[in-house]
């Protein structure tokens, strides 16, 4: 318990990252704003072992009452919008940017980034292993079956699956 107060003390020392009351940190969180950005994380949230929340520059928001299983990671690049009430199970990855590559004459890595964000609405799950790709929102109250590859937007009460992701019905 000593080691959960000492760890919401240096982020609320941090005004990059804001982490609201009655949200539970596991110890090995990376919550990381080196490259700058911010990170904002509601109340009564859960974020399990090993799950990591780097901004890249660009902000993270988590909304009230989400769930972040373990060894997921949340990019915050081109901005990473959470509503409320999200299920994100283990082993996701949301990435809010994608790399340029039109240029045959200079390697990849050298050509910077596309960043247009994702935004995920409320009351969300995602499955296990699940991949969120640049410019997609995530309609409130859909389901992403698990190891699906979200790479266009999703219209409410949607349950997607498959790579890449289609839709398989409404709820």
């Amino acid at each position: 318990m000593a080691l959960i107060s000492k760890i919401r003390d240096f982020f609320r020392s941090n005004r990059n990252i804001i982490i609201g009351n009655g949200t539970k940190i596991s110890s090995n969180v990376v919550i990381e704003t080196q490259y700058g950005g911010e990170i904002n994380i509601g109340e009564n949230c859960e974020l399990l072992n090993g799950v990591i929340l780097m901004t890249y520059g660009g902000k993270i928001e988590v909304g009230d009452r989400c769930s972040i299983n373990p060894y997921t990671i949340l990019y915050g690049h081109g901005g990473l919008k959470i509503g409320n009430d999200v299920l994100i199970a283990g082993h996701t990855m949301v990435i809010p940017a994608n790399h340029i590559y039109t240029d045959r004459n200079k390697t990849i890595n050298s050509q910077g980034l596309i960043c247009k964000g994702i935004t995920i609405e409320d009351d969300v799950w995602i499955g296990g292993g699940c991949r969120i790709l640049d410019g997609v929102t995530i309609g409130k109250g859909s389901i992403i079956a698990a190891g699906a590859v979200v790479n266009k937007s999703v219209d409410p009460y949607s349950i997607i699956g498959g790579i890449p992701g289609k839709l398989l019905k409404k709820r």
